[in-house]
């Protein structure tokens, strides 16, 4: 190799082979390759352009731009005698060896075959000059001839004018694309996180998953709740592996059904998280599909409708309500009276067999059971049927500022003396100083005590029994937790039904807990319950505080 400082005169230099016209000035030849590099901002397309230009001013038959460029990487371009590009033909492997290698500052030329930066054969002399960048040779302009008589002193000269402009624009090109592709990534960051605020906001659960079942999105509402688990641990891992709770083989079936069929899927589903608390759930399981119609992902939304169907049971609870109460008022009186009749004549002919009427017969005994039965089964239906009168009669009762606190103990007390259940531990809690309440005491206490004792016959073999109050907001709440054997979920939206019961024939009418729901809507209020098998269930009142009619007192 021969290298030589680069001595360009512009204004007396010969003619670069026979161009003629505008061409015949490397001034000239130097200024307009300038001009239009000026409106060329992509690094490969100035490369290419430049070496394109080259390769035509001074008659090259091989001629290349190639370039280190930081955050971008190697550009190059090459193009060949007829002006096609010959990008295979450049040996980068070997450029970016020598650069690697404390390349040669100046321009240098070479003929040895095994230095040549492009593959072919059909030339036998090489020009390069180094394109400096901030100090450093980051590339260079390499010009393949047929024979070194072709590269004439003034084709050098020009080839290491054009260098200079070359680095301009090189450099300046990629402060741009890295300036455009930093703002385009800001851009792609800026509409993530957007997209991600928007999924956060929704108030459903949403995730995502691939056709690999992996899972791709996981929004905020996922991260609470029973199944919650961050988005950060969870997204990129199977989504089987990360709803474990789940049945695998029901939720394979749902996401396979959703990517075969293409069709949007909806599943009621019930849970019941940690406190016991039921919830009602709509998940929808919707395909995603991409611009050529094939399925790539399915959408897995989970709403919360338990505030949907708990109206829904309540407004259905009413109508039931209404409906008893209209058939109370109907019959009611009616089934009295002949009741009242069967147990007076049974009770008179049980004071008959005591006195002696029927003698020493050996049916006396099964009389006097039977008479029994009458009388009892008689007072029952009696029982029922007063149950029955609390649907049709008014509810309005007297209602005064009461003290929720002393009706607790109250009824604390009246449990204790009726002795219900054996091993009945009884736990008044009161927390903080509560408001009065505008209600009817006595109807008050009858939802409470019917609570209770469905509480105590949850415990047969003992257990406790805890009443607790506390403000919540502009209500008092009022618990009533036993450490029974708890609600089967199945029967969780039927308990406030009229008749429905689990007792066994004849020791429950089923009426109670729908009295109570009666007198709590009666009061403005709500009844909730939530339970746990095995471990018992807690039944919460919420009565309203009207600061206008009670108001604390000091």
């Amino acid at each position: 190799m021969t290298a030589r400082e680069p001595n360009i005169d512009y204004q007396n230099a010969p003619e670069i082979n026979g161009l003629q016209s505008d061409l015949t000035s490397p001034l000239r030849f130097v200024s307009d390759l300038g001009r239009s590099l000026l409106f060329t901002v992509h690094p490969m397309k100035v490369a290419s352009r430049i070496a394109s230009k080259v390769r035509d001013g001074v008659g090259a038959y091989y001629c290349a731009v190639a370039v280190e460029l930081d955050h971008i990487g190697m550009v190059s371009r090459a193009f060949d005698e007829s002006g096609d590009k010959t990008s295979e033909l450049f040996h980068k492997g070997r450029f970016k060896d020598w650069l690697s290698i404390l390349p040669s500052q100046v321009s240098f030329s070479t003929h040895f075959r095994d230095e040549y930066f492009f593959r072919g054969g059909e030339h036998q002399f090489e020009f390069v000059s180094p394109i400096h960048i901030e100090g450093e040779v980051k590339g260079a302009i390499i010009a393949g001839f047929r024979t070194e008589d072709d590269c004439s002193s003034a084709d050098r000269q020009l080839i290491e004018a054009v260098t200079q402009i070359a680095a301009m624009s090189l450099n300046l090109s990629a402060h741009y694309e890295a300036a455009l592709s930093s703002s385009v990534q800001q851009a792609k960051d800026e509409h993530r996180k957007f997209t991600e605020s928007v999924l956060d906001a929704l108030p459903v659960s949403l995730y995502v998953i691939d056709s690999d079942y992996r899972i791709v999105v996981w929004n905020q509402h996922r991260e609470i709740g029973v199944q919650g688990e961050p988005r950060d641990s969870v997204v990129g891992r199977n989504v089987f592996e990360v709803l474990s709770k789940y049945p695998t083989n029901k939720l394979r079936k749902e996401f396979q059904r959703a990517f075969l069929t293409g069709k949007i899927e909806r599943i009621e589903q019930q849970t019941i998280d940690k406190d016991g608390v039921t919830k009602h759930w709509v998940v929808s399981k919707i395909p995603m599909r991409d611009e050529n119609g094939k399925i790539t992902h399915v959408i897995t939304i989970g709403e919360d409708v338990t505030a949907r169907v708990e109206a829904i049971h309540a407004a259905s609870r009413v109508e039931k309500l209404a409906a008893v109460g209209r058939l109370a008022a109907g019959v009611v009186h009616e089934i009295n009276n002949p009741l009242a009749t069967i147990s007076a004549c049974a009770e008179a002919l049980e004071a008959r067999v005591d006195e002696g009427t029927f003698g020493n017969s050996p049916d006396v005994d099964d009389l006097t059971q039977y008479l029994g039965l009458i009388r009892d089964e008689s007072f029952r239906c009696k029982s029922i049927t007063n149950g029955l009168l609390d649907f049709s009669r008014g509810r309005t009762g007297n209602r005064f500022p009461i003290d929720i606190a002393e009706v607790l103990e109250s009824s604390s007390n009246l449990l204790s003396h009726q002795q219900r259940g054996d091993d009945i531990e009884i736990d008044v809690q009161i927390e903080g100083e509560l408001s009065l309440l505008n209600a009817d005491e006595g109807q008050i206490q009858q939802a409470i005590i019917a609570l209770s004792t469905n509480a105590i016959d949850a415990m047969p073999d003992g257990g406790k029994l805890t009443f607790r109050a506390f403000e919540d907001k502009k209500q008092v709440a009022i618990e009533i937790t036993d450490t029974g054997f708890g609600i089967k979920p199945d029967n969780m939206s039927k308990i406030f039904e009229p008749f429905f019961t689990t007792k066994e024939v004849g020791k429950g009418t089923g009426l109670g807990l729908a009295v109570c729901y009666g007198i709590i809507t009666d009061h403005g209020g709500r009844l909730a319950v939530r339970s746990k098998i095995e471990q018992g269930s807690t039944f919460t009142i919420y009565l309203p505080i009207e600061t206008q009619d009670a108001e604390k007192t000091k």
